[in-house]
């Protein structure tokens, strides 16, 4: 595992593998950080599904409405949904979607992201300026790599548990 310069800013995503770190990028989105860590803090990222993952693109999840596949899981609405917070409004820089970034998943809507959340698997930077870069995986990479393939997949792949290094 990498070494946590900041515990506080650092989240711990389980997969059926093992750990990916992901380093939050507080100084350039504040409010999708803050999100991403209350969401972490209640557990309402436990369980839930990767719903779409699209080979030499990205994964996504986070769907905590409808994506928790301990929950009423319902694989037809995983990543309708988002919590039952309100939105978190845009934050784009000027920093690109790189292998290994986590982006701000949202509708068409600049201000419509919420929960939902994509791990990049490759330089997607087509997407540069137009969804929110808040986080970078730091190690573990190898791990979202092995993340089953599908939107979604038959049997898709979960976060089994989230945590903020910090609260470890």
């Amino acid at each position: 595992m990498a070494e946590i310069k900041d515990p506080e800013n650092t989240i711990l995503m389980e997969l059926k593998d093992g750990i990916v770190t992901i380093e939050l990028l507080p100084d350039v989105a504040p409010l999708h950080c803050e999100r991403m860590k209350d969401l972490v803090r209640t557990g309402q990222y436990d369980n839930v599904a990767f719903h779409r993952v699209i080979d030499g693109f990205m994964a996504q999840t986070g769907d905590v409405q409808n994506g928790n596949m301990e929950n009423n899981f319902n694989l037809r609405a995983a990543g309708t949904g988002g919590s039952s917070l309100p939105n978190v409004r845009a934050e784009f820089s000027k920093l690109p979607h790189d292998r290994g970034t986590i982006g701000a998943a949202r509708s068409q809507s600049p201000d419509s992201a919420n929960s939902q959340f994509f791990i990049n698997f490759s330089d997607n930077n087509f997407l540069n300026g137009q969804y929110t870069v808040y986080g970078r995986v730091t190690s573990g990479m190898k791990h979202v790599d092995a993340i089953t393939r599908g939107e979604p997949a038959a049997s898709p792949d979960r976060m089994i548990s989230m945590k903020v290094a910090a609260d470890a």
